[in-house]
């Protein structure tokens, strides 16, 4: 929220409710954090004001959709959010005050299993070299 607000973007707070990719980490006491968009939410009228657009549509009518590709992509929100990322990164590279400790969560913990294929397993069946298919 600090990079948007220093270049005059306007930006909200999301809850991080575990409904994503993220969900998993923070189950066992690992932070997360990230960049939203809105996704599949309905645009409200404060947030077509905030942030320009129509209300009482989707945010992203092809979230998780068949037109959800490259080819759909919103090159100045990439842009923006691409900056947003490289800053948290550079900021944590430097400086982890701000970060909690962690605190093992009530439920027991769940042990993490690596996808049986992915990037991984391609760059150790080819060696590292990076010829994808």
């Amino acid at each position: 929220m600090a990079f948007n607000g220093s270049r005059g973007l306007p930006t909200v707070g999301t809850d991080f409710d575990g409904r994503s990719d993220y969900g998993p980490f923070i189950a066992v006491g690992i932070p997360a954090g990230g960049i939203f968009t809105g996704a599949e939410g309905i645009k409200t009228a404060a947030e077509a004001a905030l942030f320009g657009g129509t209300a009482g549509v989707p945010n992203d009518a092809c979230y998780h959709q068949a037109c959800d590709t490259i080819a759909n992509i919103d090159a100045t929100a990439l842009d923006v959010d691409a900056d947003a990322i490289a800053d948290s990164a550079a900021r944590y590279a430097f400086n982890l005050r701000s970060i909690p400790p962690r605190v093992a969560p009530a439920t027991s913990r769940a042990r993490f299993t690596p996808p049986t294929s992915g990037l991984l397993d391609v760059l150790t069946r080819t060696g590292g070299k990076d010829t994808f298919r």
